[in-house]
């Protein structure tokens, strides 16, 4: 009898999938990361103690993408940096343009060092009453595409902007 073996997390996996349906469409795949002290990332720019991370060809250097850890070599605000993730700490992948991705569940990830060594000092009970709790829902959502402009035409000036705070938009012309 074989004795069994518990399988390798498909999370990484996931990761690299999506990372190379957004590259192969044209899209900027972006992932959110849970930061606590395993994570190196820039710490300025860390957000609720959360950071996103554009993690495409063209913004990194060396972007690898293992079973355990997500790292590149970035710039930010012009000073090439080291970024690793471990990949339990990714807490969604989506494309920049579209919104389209996965959030991953909060169970996978690790607590930060000082709740969790006050997890290890709870009972067996509680951490079994904690398995049974479903994860709370993901903040990520799919942003709905933009719609497409009718053509403008030659000679008419674009409509001014209003003073609402909205930010502008950007016509191309081919």
């Amino acid at each position: 009898m074989k004795p069994s073996l518990e399988p390798t997390s498909s999370q990484p996996y996931l990761i690299r999938a999506w990372h190379e349906w957004c590259t192969d469409n044209g899209l900027t795949p972006y992932v959110t990361v849970a930061v606590d002290g395993a994570v190196q990332v820039p710490r300025e720019f860390v957000k609720d103690g959360e950071i996103v991370l554009n993690i495409s060809y063209d913004s990194t250097v060396g972007l690898q993408i293992g079973n355990d850890y997500l790292s590149f070599k970035a710039r930010f605000a012009g000073v090439a940096r080291d970024v690793m993730v471990p990949v339990d700490h990714v807490m969604a992948i989506f494309a920049r343009e579209n919104g389209q991705g996965m959030a991953f569940p909060k169970a996978n990830r690790h607590e930060p060092s000082a709740q969790a060594s006050d997890a290890s000092q709870t009972s067996e009970a509680q951490v079994q009453d904690s398995v049974s709790v479903e994860p709370a829902p993901s903040h990520l959502a799919s942003v709905p595409a933009a719609t497409i402009a009718e053509p403008k035409k030659p000679g008419k000036k674009p409509a001014a902007a209003s003073k609402t705070g909205a930010r502008p938009t950007l016509t191309r012309i081919k």
